[in-house]
């Protein structure tokens, strides 16, 4: 039996719901209020999720922890330990584990050194979801974009700032990246830590300028990290603060993929040629 359920129906749990039903895997999702209906999908709400537990045979979770812990095991640990039919976990945690490297690389094997509350949080998670004993994989994600969620859809909205630190990098990984890498380890139910992110690192100024080529607009007017970090949120100035560069060779190696969107470049065309196929600018 191959039953996957989702805890977190949102950018990433849809699209990996998608890719698991093209594979031929049974698919539940829990959602936490009214989302829209996936074909094929079984919704079921985050509170009466045991049924749908005890049947599932892989879990994985794409709920982000709050001050009190993470959701899914607040509710449903002792399920999830209990589940017979259970055998794998999945949870999608962070890049941000790692800290500040000082824009040195680092990899699976690197120790998280987090240096932000969002990202401690993180890794309690991380080793909650450890402690259940069961056969886990942690996948690390990047900086996520993809349809609806890019540099195009921020700069459309007058939103996108050109902000200038040089020698800061960023990692990304698009959706549809995310969703083959998970699906791929649902086939070998692998276990250990894998780290989602492309193959470039780089700078924020890049992708907007690479962004606004793609629409034939000129890009925001440039601004320097000290003055654009006055307007940033407390969780934006913790990204900016911290410098590294992620690599997953080692996770490609043993998931044995080739990203579809290797860089920032490919993956903001491909958005941008399915806009224009389906219509939407």
């Amino acid at each position: 039996m191959r039953h996957l359920l989702i805890f977190g129906l949102g950018y990433s749990g849809r699209a990996i719901a998608r890719t698991a039903q093209a594979a031929g895997w049974q698919v539940s999702a829990t959602t936490r209020g009214e989302a829209n209906p996936e074909p094929g999908v079984t919704l079921i709400p985050f509170t009466r999720a045991q049924e749908a537990l005890a049947a599932a045979s892989h879990v994985i979770s794409t709920a982000a922890p709050d001050e009190t812990g993470d959701p899914v095991l607040r509710l449903y640990r002792h399920a999830l330990i209990a589940s017979a039919n259970l055998g794998w976990l999945g949870y999608l945690s962070t890049t941000g584990v790692y800290g500040d490297a000082q824009g040195a690389w680092v990899d699976e094997d690197s120790q998280p050194t987090p240096g932000s509350e969002r990202t401690r949080r993180r890794i309690a998670a991380e080793h909650g979801w450890a402690s259940l004993g069961k056969p886990l994989a942690i996948f690390r994600l990047a900086g996520i974009y993809g349809p609806g969620r890019s540099m195009l859809d921020d700069l459309r909205a007058g939103q996108g700032r050109h902000v200038l630190k040089p020698g800061h990098l960023f990692g990304r990984i698009h959706r549809d990246d995310i969703a083959q890498a998970v699906c791929a380890a649902l086939d070998r139910k692998a276990t250990g830590i894998f780290n989602l992110v492309d193959d470039e690192p780089a700078a924020a100024s890049d992708v907007v300028r690479e962004a606004a080529r793609l629409l034939g607009v000129a890009p925001p007017p440039p601004m320097p990290y000290e003055q654009a970090a006055k307007r940033m949120s407390p969780m934006a100035l913790s990204f900016w603060a911290e410098n590294r560069k992620v690599s997953a060779r080692k996770t490609k190696s043993a998931l044995g993929l080739v990203w579809r969107y290797p860089t920032y470049r490919e993956g903001l065309a491909a958005i941008l040629a399915e806009e224009r196929a389906n219509g939407s600018t």
